[in-house]
């Protein structure tokens, strides 16, 4: 199964989603360069709290890239074009609330978010990404915690660390 794009999805979805994070998102026509794209295109790109997508740019692209930006501190924020840098743990927690917020995106899932990051090549030491979300996730869940970017419930706070 091919993954899902932001022109399949939509964009309302993703604004709706991304606003809860008073984060912003700009589509840019099919050919122009996506400013911010860290892997190249058509990866999502992020300058300061705006995400910027293409239709071709996967759905899990723009929420991983999005999760970097509510992941990182105020200051690296604040000067942010394209590398959202940051450190294993926090690449861990991205990719963990970017699985929970699957479920908040209206057309898509937690389990369709697993599935693309799959097909799309992340690795995790157990094999999938489910695998890893299920029985290995447990310091990126703590990650989450600590900073107050989901509760004990593994609910989104929907505040920006």
């Amino acid at each position: 199964m091919p993954v899902l794009t932001c022109g399949e999805l939509g964009l309302r979805p993703l604004r709706d989603l991304l606003s809860r994070y008073s984060l912003s998102l700009d589509m840019v026509d099919v050919g122009q360069p996506i400013t911010g794209s860290w892997f190249g295109e058509p990866e999502a790109g992020i300058v300061g709290t705006e995400i910027i997508v293409r239709a071709d740019t996967p759905v899990h692209s723009a929420l991983h890239e999005s999760c970097h930006v509510i992941c990182m501190d105020k200051q690296r924020r604040a000067k942010l074009h394209t590398d959202a840098g940051g450190d294993y743990d926090e690449e861990n927690g991205v990719c963990y609330l970017q699985i929970l917020l699957g479920d908040y995106l209206s057309g898509f899932s937690r389990q369709r978010m697993m599935q693309d990051m799959d097909e799309w090549g992340y690795t995790f030491r157990l094999g999938s990404a489910q695998n890893w979300f299920e029985a290995d996730a447990e310091d990126a869940r703590a990650w989450l915690l600590q900073y107050q970017l989901i509760d004990d419930q593994n609910q989104p706070t929907w505040k920006l660390r």
